[in-house]
């Protein structure tokens, strides 16, 4: 199973807040229950509400988490109602239909499970035993609590938290029932109330009369209301209005949930990282909100980073912290924008210039090795459209022969940067078997003999590469390129098809794909007037 991209985000801001606590329970007992493909459907369905880690072995997030799951497990082994915990092996082939079901593409993944699997939501609660146990005991009582009087009310929003209370003439009809619908859908997000009487509610004037929705906030305007009832837009209104206008990245715990909303939304994201004490801060910041309060709704989020807690997200993108104060953009296609020492006076003007076009991208790349003399080539972002797309944009030009078609070409060779002898056809001869990596991902690692003794094999074929790119360090292009996990393998066929390689990791397989994906073209001299 693969280690999702998106994942790598959580890992930044979630994961960094878990520490593994050991504990004194009886270890002999097992609490939490250990499912696999066999006993998977038959556990889940006779249980009206589970909790399913998804874990690999090797993971050391999954470790970490272990002993809190297992101890969490305990605690609530005499809940009333009952609340199952349980774990499957993600990284087991056996498990993997399981895995894709329920679209695990990161470690650990943990899903609520509801009235026998029916109803599915993501676990989005702390890590530590405390924190799971008493989140997991909020989540199975009514998805909305009633507010029977204005101390109910006060206590139950607060004014640290996101709460959607909804105001009824009574508890029936449509509106009321559309209501409950969208709490238990987000229930593991947010947390809802209603009330027949909106005198009871805090802020705003005491003449509310429903039906109607108020969102309770801690930012921002502090609430805000709705009275479309229609499931799909009550669901849009409070995803949307939950999210501050510019989500604040720091180290106050109370902003974790806000920041991880941010990453894991599908929406374009604009990160402005800068020295929160600087003596410039407080006009990049105000110039900052009005530019994102201008373009709230227009499919751009907005995010201020203190440069010291953001230290993570820098490394991510290749960026250094003299570059500071930084302005980020990073599109749903993967593509970054970026403007470097702004001032505060460069925040709007910038912004109109990206949203007109008139921005480049922004490529992180390591360097070009300058010895690439292992059988497994390095490829970095500035050399993979040259060696694999394009095939010579910035190489020496030199008229040969085409070693597939044993003619000469209309086309070129291009002497490219790997170890000053693999020669690319521009007539598209060339195969390259492309792996897109993770330093730190254990499949990665395991793979990494075996492409070693492949690309052995072919060493005497001048016409198949085998090469492999950090995607950790370096950025691919989204259009050409589908990497949601590690490892990603592409093959680019001698007609300049570029597929992706979904079989298995093993030796043989992949000699056997490359060989079947050979075109047929590269098999034989082409005809006069093709050249």
């Amino acid at each position: 199973m693969m280690a999702s991209k998106v994942s790598l985000w959580s890992c930044l801001f979630v994961f960094s807040l878990v520490v593994a606590l050991s504990n004194g329970e009886d270890e002999s007992k097992e609490y939490v229950l250990t499912l696999d493909h066999s006993n998977f459907t038959e556990t889940v369905t006779k249980h009206d509400f589970v909790v399913v880690e998804f874990y690999a072995p090797w993971c050391g997030h999954c470790q970490n988490l272990a002993p809190e799951y297992e101890k969490a497990a305990s605690i609530l082994s005499s809940n009333d109602p009952q609340i199952v915990l349980a774990k499957v092996n993600a990284d087991e082939k056996v498990n993997q239909e399981i895995s894709e079901k329920y679209e695990v593409q990161g470690f650990p993944t943990i899903k609520i499970l509801r009235k026998g699997g029916t109803s599915v939501n993501e676990y989005k609660g702390p890590r530590d035993a405390d924190g799971i146990a008493e989140y997991l005991k909020k989540q199975t009582g009514p998805a909305s609590a009633e507010l029977k009087s204005a101390d109910d009310a006060t206590s139950f929003i607060g004014d640290n938290k996101v709460v959607i209370a909804g105001v009824f003439p009574e508890f029936s009809g449509e509106e009321f029932e559309s209501f409950l619908a969208v709490a238990d859908k987000l229930r593991s997000d947010y947390e809802f109330a209603h009330t027949l009487d909106g005198k009871h509610l805090p802020r705003g004037e005491s003449s509310v009369s429903g039906p109607l929705v108020r969102l309770f906030k801690p930012f921002d305007e502090l609430f805000v209301d709705s009275k479309d009832f229609n499931v799909d837009a009550l669901e849009k209104f409070v995803e949307e209005s939950s999210a501050p206008v510019v989500t604040v990245y720091d180290d106050e715990p109370s902003n974790h949930p806000y920041i991880v909303k941010y990453f894991d939304s599908p929406l374009d994201k604009a990160m402005l990282f800068l020295n929160f004490s600087g003596d410039s801060a407080d006009s990049i910041k105000t110039n900052y909100q009005e530019v994102a309060e201008q373009h709230k709704g227009d499919g751009l989020i907005f995010l201020l980073g203190d440069l010291e807690a953001s230290q993570s997200a820098l490394q991510y993108f290749g960026l250094k912290e003299d570059q500071a104060p930084l302005l980020v953009i990073q599109t749903t296609d993967g593509k970054k924008y970026l403007k470097s020492n702004l001032e505060s006076d460069h925040i709007a003007p910038w912004v109109k210039e990206y949203k007109e076009g008139k921005v480049p991208p922004f490529i992180k790349s390591e360097p070009i090795p300058e010895a690439n003399e292992e059988p497994v080539k390095v490829v970095v972002a500035d050399s993979l459209d040259d060696l694999v797309t394009k095939s010579g944009k910035n190489g020496v030009y030199d008229m040969q022969l085409c070693r597939v078609h044993r003619l000469e070409c209309i086309g070129v060779f291009v002497m490219v940067p790997l170890d000053g002898s693999i020669s690319v056809c521009l007539c598209g001869c060339f195969l390259f078997l492309l792996e897109f990596y993770a330093p730190w991902c254990g499949h990665c690692q395991k793979l990494a003999p075996i492409l070693e003794e492949i690309a052995v094999l072919y060493q005497s074929d001048a016409d198949v590469l085998i090469a492999k790119l950090d995607a950790t360090a370096n950025d691919i292009p989204g259009d050409t390129y589908d990497v949601k996990g590690f490892p990603t393998v592409y093959f680019r066929s001698a007609s300049g098809k570029v597929v992706q390689y979904e079989g298995d990791k093993a030796k043989q397989d992949i000699i056997d794909f490359i060989e079947k994906n050979r075109d047929e073209v590269a098999q034989q001299e082409p005809a006069k007037d093709e050249l």
